[in-house]
């Protein structure tokens, strides 16, 4: 990218534009450029690519705790965010698009369910060079903020093709238990949690059944899901349409 051009970047993400890790997000990225935010105005979690067709989205100016910051709330889905971004917020279309940081992995077969990457793949259906951000369900952040800003100037302009995102997984541990950063890792086909529902009888004859699925780490080598399991920030190509 010319140095006369500043580089616009577009974030969303899908715990909520005033969660936690997108404000973190949006500090580091104006090391690189100038953001905008466009983010669910509430929990969005695990709808995948989900779109709004029957109903109208609301976007609405937001008061962003972040100096310089562009930020725009919306009703809708975190892909619908990313449309709206990049066709009709940000002037000239976004460069880059950051989703994130998620509050949970988003590795192996989970990131057929999350919003975070479903978000992502819509930047990159709209031709915009995406990278999702994703972090431990903890409040521990060592590995993130010592990582960040080093893996963003990397990914920025690495390329990409149509339908691919570059996917970033920090794990759930303090900086000095992470043994590094692991490249080119491959999406699992486990995950965390292997599938199971709890089951109760009603008494209309029906069933009420419940998410229990029972904890993991048997993981692939090369893998998103070995890296984390093994304490490595894994970056790696995740990609939605062959």
């Amino acid at each position: 990218m010319s140095e006369n051009k500043k580089r616009k970047i577009l974030i969303t993400n899908d715990d909520g534009i005033d969660s936690d890790g997108i404000i973190r997000l949006a500090k580091a990225a104006q090391k690189f450029g100038e953001v905008w935010v466009v983010a669910p105005d509430g929990q969005r979690s695990a709808m995948s690519h989900s779109i709004t067709l029957r109903h109208e989205i609301e976007v609405h100016p937001y008061e962003f705790p972040v100096e310089g910051v562009h930020a725009y709330a919306a009703t809708g889905t975190p892909a619908d965010c990313v449309r709206i971004g990049v066709l009709n917020i940000v002037p000239g279309r976004p460069d880059t698009v950051f989703s994130g940081i998620n509050y949970g992995y988003n590795c192996a077969t989970d990131i057929q369910y999350s919003a975070t990457a479903g978000a992502a793949f819509e930047a990159s259906f709209q031709k915009v060079h995406t990278i999702a951000f994703s972090e431990g369900a903890s409040d521990c952040h060592e590995v993130t903020d010592a990582y960040l800003e080093k893996i963003m100037g990397e990914l920025l302009e690495a390329p990409l093709g149509y339908g691919q995102i570059w996917n970033v997984n920090f794990p759930d541990c303090k900086l000095s238990d992470c043994k590094g950063v692991l490249r080119e890792r491959k999406v699992s086909h486990g995950g965390f949690y292997r599938d199971r529902y709890k089951e109760e009888k009603l008494a209309d004859g029906g069933m009420r059944y419940s998410v229990d699925g029972v904890y993991n780490e048997d993981a692939e080598e090369e893998t998103d899901f070995r890296a984390l399991v093994d304490k490595y920030v894994s970056i790696g190509i995740a990609t939605n349409i062959s």
